[in-house]
């Protein structure tokens, strides 16, 4: 069965001025390396759709859904937080990264497609039940997430974060659900400097201390990770799927290598076969260096749709 791949060029036309790394290039070095390396040719394409407000709602607060898509300006750029801003496409584009997630829930938990990468911007882990921040404006994966659980009806669902910053958007909407397990590792002293390891149940958060590098990062995985998924038993799991720990990408320090994201991804798809039928949608947050960023989403995506 064929995996599907999910984007839309709307995605493309939210930008927040020269220069800023969260720029639309990014989703145009990805999917060339991936078509140049063959992975598309195992991928369905698909136009992501646009969230519905009632899809939304199920992460955000209502208020804050009518608030943000109510900001969008006629020209210019409106800003929401020092490093976020919006542009008049800027809501078509949240809409889309957000009904993405969505639509890879209903795909694979209908049986369509084995695994779903979401190729879209803006990113998502850092938007909050009430706020925008860190370039993100919806958080797609806890939007799919909660469609999973509360419209299929699913029990346990597992969110996996490996970009260097810490998901706190998607902490915040889910830490007192205990349908979800979130793991997470991120490097220490990062926006957005959470206070710590969290050490509520259903949250296995992990930071990491500069240059900590793959042993380290493998080690949290092992360690931390794996055997709370085990005890945990998903029934699917989605994946902040981050790539600025890689040690060309100079938004973070983390050291990683393209194998790294390749070894976390095999490990959790034996997990994903064990518990959950092979389940597993990751949706695309940062890596802001056009060419690790490519080559490590490419190492993902390769385990992800279980090619060659």
């Amino acid at each position: 069965m064929l995996a599907a791949y999910i984007t839309h060029t709307d995605c493309s036309r939210h930008e927040m001025g020269p220069h800023h790394p969260e720029c639309p290039e990014r989703l145009a070095a990805i999917h060339d390396h991936l078509l140049i390396k063959g992975l598309l040719d195992y991928m369905l394409p698909y136009d992501a759709p646009l969230a519905t407000e009632e899809q939304l709602g199920r992460a955000h607060s209502s208020l804050y859904v009518s608030e943000i898509l109510a900001a969008s300006p006629a020209e210019g750029y409106h800003p929401v937080d020092p490093d976020t801003s919006m542009n008049p496409h800027t809501a078509t584009a949240a809409l889309r990264a957000a009904g993405a997630a969505v639509q890879a829930t209903d795909l694979v938990l209908g049986g369509e497609v084995s695994a779903a990468f979401c190729c879209v911007r803006p990113p998502g882990h850092h938007a909050e039940y009430r706020s925008a921040m860190g370039f993100c404006f919806f958080n797609n994966v806890a939007v799919g997430l909660r469609h999973a659980l509360d419209v299929h009806g699913l029990e346990r669902v597992a969110l996996i974060d490996f970009d260097v910053h810490h998901g706190n958007g998607s902490e915040d909407i889910l830490r007192d659900d205990e349908r979800v397990l979130m793991c997470s590792i991120y490097e220490k002293g990062l926006y957005p400097f959470p206070d710590g390891d969290d050490k509520r149940p259903g949250m296995v958060n992990v930071g990491l201390p500069s240059r900590s590098g793959s042993e380290a990062f493998r080690d949290a995985v092992t360690q931390r990770w794996l055997p709370a998924l085990e005890a945990f038993r998903p029934q699917l799991i989605y994946i902040s799927a981050g790539f600025d720990g890689h040690r060309d990408d100079d938004m973070g320090n983390l050291a990683l290598l393209e194998s790294d994201y390749e070894w976390v991804t095999q490990q959790l798809m034996a997990v994903a076969r064990r518990h959950c039928q092979g389940r597993v949608i990751s949706c695309l947050e940062g890596g802001y260096v056009l060419s690790p960023l490519a080559r490590s989403a490419g190492a993902h995506v390769k385990v992800l749709i279980g090619a060659d």
